[in-house]
């Protein structure tokens, strides 16, 4: 049910979702996050849930073997008609359902997926299958906050956020304890709103 509601509610976002997550902070965020992570020339990278495809804007000049999945038509068709020409490979595709074989790609990009799909451990086990030994999982998401008075507030407005396709009250702590496998924690960096937006690296 969540996930046909999701295909709805980002039908609905898809011609304004750059005015407000590619835009202020959330631009300065990308940004940095590419900056201090390089993508190397020979490097296979997946985006998971490439949306309007905000992160390409960092890496597409970076590495000529890119895969862009998505669940939605009209969100990953925004993202098409930024690259047109380009040798991205752009897919309709459920992140917690990947048809690739495993251990195929040397990075895996998470940018607000964990936070939005249905059932985040599928997804993340998904990233972590398809991602080649050594290889490394690069997340930019928001996840529930350890002060207490941000953790009450987000679990207050949770169940409302909820309706609009995204999940303000997911334990990063919690997915990787319950689903990690070979795969470890390099670094973890608040990015914005006192932390709830965090840089997370993972290597294989």
């Amino acid at each position: 049910m969540r996930e046909a509601w999701n295909k709805v509610i980002y039908k609905i976002w898809a011609p304004v979702y750059d005015r407000f997550f590619n835009a202020g902070i959330f631009r300065k965020a990308r940004m940095e996050l590419f900056q201090e992570n390089k993508i190397q020339n020979r490097d296979q990278v997946l985006l998971v849930g490439v949306g309007t495809g905000a992160d390409l804007e960092y890496i597409h000049h970076t590495t000529q073997s890119i895969t862009a999945i998505d669940f939605s038509p009209e969100m990953l068709q925004k993202a098409k008609e930024k690259y047109p020409n380009s040798s991205i490979q752009f897919l309709e595709m459920d992140a917690q359902n990947m048809s690739f074989d495993d251990h195929s790609f040397d990075v895996v990009i998470g940018s607000l997926i964990l936070s939005v799909v249905p059932d985040p451990g599928q997804c993340f086990q998904e990233m972590e299958r398809v991602l080649k030994p050594e290889g490394q999982i690069i997340i930019f998401d928001k996840f529930i906050s350890h002060k207490r008075n941000h953790f009450t507030l987000q679990q207050l407005f949770r169940p409302v956020i909820k309706v609009l396709g995204t999940d303000v009250g997911l334990s990063f702590e919690e997915l990787y304890q319950k689903h990690r496998h070979d795969i470890a924690i390099e670094e973890d960096k608040p990015m914005m709103l006192a932390g709830m937006y965090r840089k997370i690296i993972l290597r294989k």
